[in-house]
């Protein structure tokens, strides 16, 4: 059991005063088995309205209405969350799905839907080929063609963080050889699709438990994959592990464009935007003076 204490500060900056849209912000995680949100605090300045729903998937947003001009936007998210992260055992499988390949039963393909389905264009099937170089064998071991895939995406694509908002394609991502974290997710994912699993994209927060000094983070993508018996199992492809138990998990989407952290507009001259700073701390608060912070990968 570990209490973490979480800040994530996002600022907008305007040449001059703009009239703001509203924002979707998406900073809550939802309370599991691993993780219990003990305090939350959404702070906005300027002032807004908030509106709480859920979305399809079930993950926690929230809406913001500003209606007052602004040179200058701080959204500040303040989290006190309990994680119960431990070992987990080998996974178990059911028998029918240990080898690969298998079929998910009726409900959970219907249940699954479009996290089966591929999502971008490939009319050469290119993908699925890279993908398939990974089946060593006819049948072979599923967890073990899991994880080659994970660490083959790891060894393919170099981690490069990137300012720009958005996803390369996975295409993109295979053949320039370098992406962000949530570019590396979605290959992942959309080749694991491509042999007939089930992934959805997750984005949260990496913690750190080795650092020892405070530095300055960003969020954190990665994906999981439903597999029978087990469940739903994360892989980060970012740093090559399985199910780590140093992931926050805050939403879950079939496309990693849609959780995104923050997203909104402004109303006003285009070259008002000067430019946009994140800063994100995680750190434990049993012990205030050695504070452990969330890895830059993003």
């Amino acid at each position: 059991m570990t209490i973490l204490d979480v800040r994530h500060i996002t600022i907008y900056h305007y040449r001059h005063p703009v009239r703001l849209g509203d924002h979707r912000l998406m900073l809550r995680p939802r309370d599991s088995h691993d993780l219990r949100l003990i305090e939350t605090n959404l702070s906005l300045s300027p002032h807004a309205s908030i509106r709480w729903v859920h979305d399809v998937f079930g993950n926690s947003v929230a809406f913001a209405t500003f209606t007052e001009p602004t040179a200058e936007l701080r959204i500040e998210s303040h989290l006190r969350l309990e994680t119960f992260a431990v070992e987990r055992p080998p996974f178990e499988v059911t028998p029918d799905a240990v080898s690969y390949p298998f079929v998910y039963t009726a409900d959970d393909r219907i249940d699954l839907g479009r996290l089966l389905e591929r999502q971008y264009l490939d009319p050469a099937d290119r993908l699925g080929s890279w993908a398939g170089g990974f089946v060593r064998s006819n049948p072979t071991d599923t967890l073990a063609l899991l994880a080659d895939l994970n660490i083959g995406v790891a060894r393919r694509v170099s981690y490069q963080s990137r300012e720009a908002e958005g996803t390369q394609t996975p295409l993109e991502t295979l053949d320039r050889g370098w992406g962000s974290c949530r570019d590396m997710a979605m290959l992942f994912i959309e080749a694991a699709r491509c042999l007939g699993f089930g992934a959805r994209a997750v984005s949260g927060y990496l913690y750190n438990p080795s650092a020892t000094t405070p530095e300055v983070g960003t969020t954190h993508a990665w994906a999981d994959v439903y597999v029978p018996g087990s469940g739903w199992i994360a892989y980060d492809p970012t740093n090559g592990t399985i199910d780590c138990g140093n992931l926050i998990r805050v939403a879950v989407t079939r496309d990693i464009n849609q959780a995104t952290p923050v997203a909104g507009s402004f109303i006003g001259d285009p070259g008002s935007s000067i430019g946009m700073t994140v800063g994100v701390t995680v750190s434990l608060e049993t012990v205030r003076s050695q504070r452990h912070i969330l890895q830059s990968r993003h």
